[in-house]
């Protein structure tokens, strides 16, 4: 039974100071709405820097979880400025993002090395939050379902079913990033179904139906709940609005 998920990706953003004053918001906000057992899991991916003193702040409950933004392929070496998954791991890292919008396009990230974070970060027993999406030419040249197919087939599928089965994918529409747009629920789940009938031909029907799918797209607090309504939309992978406690909250309510 696939799981329903909310992350927080604070991007290259906060203090350490205000990282712990707005996880320890978050928490306080999320107790008092009383989000128990039967709420989404909560996972926050904050910096590198601010990494073991957020999951000092989150503790060891079963409905936090921390989650980083990005990691190295290799296990050690002559990296500099680079963090590897064992690493990350040590720190408490449950999760790890690889492959968001953000990394392909500034850093030229492509699946080969996709494909290799992925394997770095199941060794180290961490859980990929795996995002895949279109730009606003692809979808304009009603080439969106050719160009996710090939992401998901050259950058995930190459994963054993076991190994498949730590995975969450996230769809990430690039034109609804930052810009003001959201993709309509319709939109959103029409392209969520697109990857589980992906995943059920690459794998098997269980599988599909037991992937968390996310959504990537500038999920707010106003338009959450009728996003995570959609049968194939199973959370969010939330940019800007993790960085308010009330609305990352508020998202998290709309289960």
């Amino acid at each position: 039974m696939r799981q329903n998920l909310v992350a927080g990706n604070w991007k290259m953003n906060l203090t350490h100071p205000d990282g712990l004053a707005l996880v320890a918001e978050i928490t306080r906000l999320a107790g008092a709405a009383s989000i128990g057992a039967n709420g989404p899991e909560i996972v926050i991916c904050p910096p590198f820097p601010l990494l073991h003193a957020v999951g000092e702040k989150l503790g060891k409950g079963a409905k936090f979880h921390l989650g980083a933004q990005n990691c190295h392929q290799k296990e050690s070496g002559a990296f500099t400025g680079e963090v590897s998954a064992q690493l990350l791991a040590s720190v408490g890292c449950e999760y790890v993002i690889l492959g968001h919008s953000e990394r392909r396009q500034y850093f030229r990230e492509d699946d080969e090395l996709l494909s290799q974070k992925l394997k770095a970060a199941l060794a180290a027993g961490l859980k990929p939050i795996f995002c895949v999406g279109e730009s606003l030419d692809t979808r304009e040249a009603d080439e969106t379902f050719d160009y996710l197919g090939k992401q998901l087939a050259d950058g995930l599928f190459h994963l054993s079913n076991e190994e498949f089965d730590q995975v969450t994918v996230a769809y990430e529409p690039i034109w609804a990033i930052g810009t003001g747009r959201t993709a309509s629920s319709a939109q959103a789940q029409e392209v969520h179904a697109f990857i589980r009938e992906r995943i059920a031909r690459a794998y098997d029907a269980k599988a599909a139906l037991d992937t968390t799918i996310l959504y990537g797209g500038s999920a707010n607090a106003q338009n959450a709940r009728e996003l995570f309504g959609q049968p194939d939309v199973d959370g969010g992978l939330i940019g800007g609005a993790s960085l308010k406690a009330a609305d990352f909250t508020a998202i998290i309510q709309s289960f």
